[in-house]
């Protein structure tokens, strides 16, 4: 059979904007809950970090990355990481892994993480000017949040914590709009919630 016999067949992904987007949301609501004395303790916020915030991103990328969509699939990967990291971390502080782990952790090192994630976050900031407003609004306040946890785990204020909080919270609230925009646009065929369109400075 010669290759012009070959039938080529197309598959078809759908954007996987709005899962990750509700990864998102959902691990930075229940975060967040907790970093505002809502709820106590990281029992219960593990496995939403390590299902909704790491793998609900990771399953975004992976399907961004056929889209050659390198700018969120870089997103959501590095984020899904992050989670996964932060998990593993509470894990360790609840000394699951033993004591000699638990008695080891320097929560510098974790500041250190968060400055290395502020750096990542910055530059995809400026991505984000071509993607949409909500998008850019969402990695302003990612932004601002790595800065807290980083001055947190560097006690350099006590708010910062709380500040944390509330940020976590935007996001998560944000992220919602965001997801259920990109889905219901899509399934609609028309603009149902408006995104904002990109600021248009760089291309």
């Amino acid at each position: 059979m010669s290759n012009n016999d070959v039938q080529k067949v197309k598959t078809v992904v759908a954007d996987p904007t709005g899962l990750g987007l509700f990864g998102l949301a959902m691990v930075t609501l229940v975060a967040s809950s907790q970093k505002l004395g809502w709820t106590t303790g990281l029992s219960l916020v593990i496995p939403w970090a390590i299902f909704l915030g790491s793998f609900a991103q990771l399953m975004a990328a992976s399907l961004d990355f056929k889209h050659n969509n390198i700018f969120g699939a870089t997103a959501f990967a590095a984020y899904a990481f992050f989670w996964f990291s932060v998990a593993s971390c509470w894990l360790i502080k609840l000394g699951v892994f033993g004591q000699i782990l638990m008695a080891g952790a320097d929560l510098h090192q974790l500041g250190m993480a968060f400055i290395g994630y502020l750096i990542f976050s910055l530059f995809m900031t400026i991505g984000s000017l071509e993607t949409n407003k909500v998008l850019f609004l969402i990695f302003v306040l990612i932004d601002l949040l790595f800065v807290f946890l980083a001055m947190d785990a560097f006690e350099v204020a006590h708010w910062a914590h709380t500040l944390a909080g509330w940020t976590e919270l935007m996001i998560s609230l944000l992220s919602f709009y965001g997801s259920g925009a990109v889905i219901l646009n899509h399934h609609f065929g028309k603009i149902f919630l408006p995104v904002g369109k990109p600021f248009g400075i760089f291309k």
